[in-house]
């Protein structure tokens, strides 16, 4: 387990709890489920899953006019073999195509619809069948059928269907990532266009980018906007366990249902962050989303396709939040940070000389008011790496300096 949090002993978090957006049922007949929810004290974020879209819903979503931004003397050179999308040059020319226009046709045949199917059975015949639920986005990566996208959006699939062009092709499971929240799927198909990787750890606030994915069912969906910050993280609670969410990318293209796991790319058609998480109070887009880095995310990629599972990095202590009221109540002398209930034998925590009643205060450079802050800054580092962990002990400040481990050898 990854620094999981003890019983709160005091009242809990105020902030607003983090609400997962299940895909929306597809006309058929099987019933729908109960809905799910994410929840989180400290995080604020919706997740943008993948749903399904119907009847007059579709009809009024084709209406919608579809408007990019201000016209920029760029233009589109595409040199590239049909399959190879990552050879499309955007360059600036004295054209009137807006960037988007240039990064919709270099990056478009690299972003698939992902379906999911559940088994279950149907009312009227009494037979077994699988049935469409909802839908995802998902990237190719690599040409032989490596396809990245969340794991919210497959893990309850007992089918997967991908839609590569005008082809469904169904789609196994190589490997998932419950606590990064991703996932790798393969097609059996190669000569695939690939995505031209970028950097996310070049981007800066201000700079345009395009997201591409499915929003309700939409295919080949493109929408426009800048980064509108970095580094923004949270949690959020699934049915397999906790994610954690780091140094996310902030936009404010248009991020939906249905967009999960899809493409946010640069302006010259890169691979620079996976649409996974909306901040709304309906569910749908209000111009502030969010993307899992691709330097981040194509580690956990590879990985996956190499062994199937993933190390993260590990301390191996159990914390609770502390505030005003617990700091008064139990005499602490802090008002805030996170205090240490358990420790796992063991562990790098136990090694370094971490001890029950501590009080952390600062690992590294993120400050700690909460059990959250602790699983962040915990995940924002690598296996292998020393982090200064700033304590209070029976009242006197002190700093253990902590080397993770991996969680691999905890499971």
């Amino acid at each position: 387990m990854h620094e999981n949090p003890s019983p709160p002993i005091g009242p809990a978090d105020a902030r607003p709890p983090v609400a997962y957006v299940p895909p929306t049922p597809a006309q058929g007949t099987l019933p729908p489920g109960p809905p799910q929810h994410r929840f989180s004290g400290g995080a604020v974020f919706l997740s943008a899953v993948g749903g399904g879209i119907i009847g007059a819903v579709l009809l009024a979503a084709i209406a919608v006019g579809i408007f990019g931004l201000p016209t920029r003397d760029t233009g589109v050179s595409n040199t590239a073999d049909p399959v190879t999308s990552g050879d499309v040059t955007i360059n600036v020319a004295d054209t009137d195509a807006t960037y988007a226009e240039g990064v919709a046709v270099k990056v478009i045949p690299s972003v698939v619809n992902v379906s999911i199917g559940q088994s279950g059975i149907d009312r009227f015949t009494g037979q077994s069948i699988v049935q469409t639920v909802g839908n995802g986005s998902g990237v190719i990566i690599r040409s032989d059928g490596y396809i990245l996208t969340n794991n919210h959006v497959v893990e309850s699939a007992d089918e997967i269907i991908v839609t590569v062009g005008v082809e469904d092709v169904a789609a196994t499971v190589v490997g998932t990532d419950p606590s990064s929240d991703l996932a790798v799927i393969k097609i059996d198909r190669t000569g695939l266009p690939a995505i031209e990787i970028g950097k996310s750890s070049e981007l800066r606030v201000g700079e345009p980018v395009v997201a591409i994915g499915s929003p309700f069912g939409l295919e080949r969906s493109v929408t426009s906007g800048i980064v509108s910050a970095l580094g923004r993280s949270s949690l959020a609670e699934g049915t397999e366990g906790l994610s954690v969410y780091t140094s996310l990318i902030q936009t404010d293209a248009a991020i939906n249902p249905g967009n999960s796991g899809g493409a946010l790319c640069n302006e010259s058609g890169q691979l620079v962050g996976v649409n996974t998480l909306i901040q709304s109070t309906s569910g749908s887009s209000a111009g502030i989303g969010f993307a899992i880095p691709i330097d981040f995310a194509i580690e956990i990629a590879d990985e996956l396709i190499a062994t199937g599972r993933v190390a993260h990095p590990f301390m191996g202590v159990g914390t609770v939040t502390v505030d005003g009221s617990i700091a008064a109540r139990f005499g602490l002398g802090v008002d805030s940070g996170a205090l240490v209930q358990s420790i796992t034998p063991g562990s790098p925590a136990e090694d370094a000389g971490l001890q029950r009643g501590d009080i952390i205060l600062r690992i590294d450079d993120t400050e700690v008011t909460s059990v959250e802050d602790v699983f962040i800054a915990v995940r924002a580092h690598k296996v292998g790496e020393t982090v200064a962990v700033r304590i209070v002990r029976d009242g006197e400040p002190l700093t253990l300096d902590i080397t993770l481990g991996s969680d691999a050898s905890a499971q």
